[in-house]
């Protein structure tokens, strides 16, 4: 049964990025497999049976969707050096803060600055993808609001810094750090010319900023997206039926279900419960492609429902 960590991402993915730097935290080996930014991402959704966005991490025939469970999941199977030694929940948390709050304003200072140069077929599928048009005007305009609210986000990971730690609990790097560095990252990937415009009073952030770009990205090496999947297709799933008994909605092992998104991308994903906590949820699917695998998503952002 095959461990080898296999990441479904693209370069220039921020919440990919997350899992990279904790590769990197923890010095692991890894195998890229390059999937691509828009629709149709033909040896993508037979993994998922539906689930359009990335990162995706693969282990054989177990499919992790989402960071935040990717990242919850990297500390389980390889817990030395831990991203989470303290504070376990907070760490988590804070990733809402950075997926929703400070992403949004990152969203709208890049693409409120290169919106015009973005090809028509992204804006379409980021249009279906979050339901509501691809206005570039709309983002210009909203630019001066998001960046007053960018530099009030930012001047609270200045706040942590200023006692001269080097990361945000300490000495060590993790998630906090990890779910921080997302946004900055993603500016300077997209309009480097900003980055110094956003960090040009948080003297702390930018020490800190390069810290974490230091730490790197563990190991990859590349692999093709049909390798992939034929990899799932050999593979057995280790996921074991377990019922959960403080399920609010009684749900148990065997039910069919759909799980969503609940933000954007909410594409629902069908399939059989196998089973389900407080952070995760996993489903058995069939697919040609790959056979039977298990498909999990965390339960904080997603939504279970009925099939």
């Amino acid at each position: 049964m095959s461990q080898e960590i296999i990441f479904h991402n693209y370069p220039n993915s921020p919440f990919s990025e997350k899992v990279r730097v904790a590769f990197g935290i923890k010095g692991l080996s890894w195998r890229s497999v390059i999937q691509p930014v828009i629709m149709p991402k033909p040896d993508l959704i037979p993994l998922t049976g539906g689930y359009r966005k990335i990162p995706v991490m693969q282990m054989g025939a177990d499919v992790y969707c989402d960071s935040q469970l990717i990242l919850r999941e990297l500390e389980r199977r390889f817990p030395t050096p831990s991203i989470a030694p303290a504070n376990k929940g907070a760490g988590y948390a804070i990733g809402f803060w950075a997926d929703r709050q400070i992403f949004n304003a990152a969203v709208s200072i890049i693409f409120g600055e290169i919106g015009d140069m973005v090809p028509a077929e992204f804006k379409k599928d980021r249009a279906e993808m979050s339901g509501a048009g691809f206005d570039a005007n709309a983002l210009k305009a909203a630019v001066p609001l998001m960046r007053d609210a960018y530099r009030a986000h930012t001047a609270f990971l200045e706040d942590q810094l200023s006692d001269g730690r080097a990361f945000w609990g300490g000495d060590k790097p993790g998630l906090a750090d990890i779910h921080a560095f997302m946004n900055p990252w993603f500016i300077a990937s997209a309009v480097p010319h900003r980055v110094a415009e956003t960090l040009k009073e948080f003297p702390h952030v930018r020490a800190w900023y390069d810290r974490v770009k230091a730490i790197g990205h563990g190991t990859a090496k590349d692999m093709t997206p049909k390798e992939a999947l034929a990899i799932a297709k050999a593979a057995t799933s280790e996921a074991k039926e377990a019922r959960d008994p403080d399920d609010p909605n009684g749900r148990k092992p065997g039910d069919r279900v759909t799980v969503a998104a609940d933000d954007y991308g909410r594409d629902p994903i069908a399939g059989t419960l196998v089973f389900a906590n407080a952070h995760e949820i996993a489903i058995r699917r069939e697919a040609p492609e790959v056979g039977e695998v298990v498909v999990h998503f965390p339960r904080a952002g997603f939504w279970t429902m009925k099939a």
